[in-house]
């Protein structure tokens, strides 16, 4: 699933496209993705300008001069193609812009979404509602964790891919940015200590970062909008090289949690 690196990548590589251009066409070429397209999208976005893009954890927002944001969510294997050849019979949304460029929202399994919402209300859109800071936003901090991890039994792994804790983390960076921070994924979130949080939260922002820079990550369907693939996995520490050796002489190993796996090595994240 794409993760906010992969929808940070996918809104930095709209902007230079969609970003001050005035809508000429909207074509949804079917009626749903995980749920219905908008029944009046057609008509809110023909003829407006794009006025801005940007991101609220894993969803990509489109915003317009008719006080509508259009908010996108990738779901598992969505993307955006830009000013695509030809369409394909996963391009489920076209829109065309008066400068001759085109997007398609290229969607082969179909559980990504669309929405229009008020602009100045986006705060009470249901998908927003409860999410916590963006970790890449100066909210995040260590005394904001500490409060919001006070008394939790729960391990810390599970806690961060929380999202009422912070907006956006997915298990590949949670992996990665443990491992960064030398912080065993099995500890009671509740017991870690504030210089610990410190250095967890840094290592947040610098795994994300890193992957942003990359392109993000290449995992199933995922690729850019000008259709090149994310690299990061190849800087991956972790995640997903169950029975490598660490660099600091361990070995990185692999156990089942909350339905996902969770790679970490014992050697260096002791505690």
């Amino acid at each position: 699933m794409p993760e906010l690196p992969e929808v940070e990548t996918t809104v930095r590589g709209l902007r230079p496209v969609l970003d001050g251009a005035r809508v000429t066409n909207v074509e949804p070429r079917r009626g749903d993705l995980r749920r219905p397209f908008p029944a009046d999208l057609r008509q809110v976005m023909t003829g407006a300008v794009i006025t801005g893009l940007g991101r609220r954890a894993k969803y990509g927002l489109i915003h317009t001069d008719r006080d509508r944001t259009l908010i996108f969510h990738l779901g598992m294997s969505g993307r955006w193609r830009v000013d695509p050849g030809e369409v394909l019979p996963h391009d489920h949304l076209i829109i065309d812009t008066a400068g001759g460029r085109r997007v398609a929202l290229n969607d082969p399994r179909r559980f990504g979404s669309v929405d229009l919402w008020p602009s100045g209300e986006l705060d009470a859109f249901p998908g927003f509602a409860a999410l916590g800071p963006e970790p890449l936003g100066p909210e995040l901090s260590a005394k904001w964790l500490k409060g919001a991890l006070a008394g939790r039994r729960a391990s810390v792994k599970l806690m961060l891919l929380d999202q009422r804790i912070v907006a956006g983390l997915g298990n590949i960076y949670v992996c990665e940015a443990l491992f960064l921070a030398r912080i065993s994924p099995k500890r009671a979130a509740g017991s870690i200590s504030l210089a610990r949080l410190e250095r967890l939260v840094e290592a947040i922002r610098a795994v994300l970062l890193s992957a942003i820079e990359a392109g993000g990550s290449t995992l199933r369907d995922y690729a850019r909008p000008d259709g090149e693939l994310g690299y990061f996995s190849k800087q991956f520490a972790v995640y997903g090289r169950e029975g490598q050796p660490c660099g600091c002489g361990g070995i990185v190993r692999r156990y089942a949690e909350g339905g996902r796996s969770t790679f970490w090595c014992p050697a260096c994240q002791r505690s």
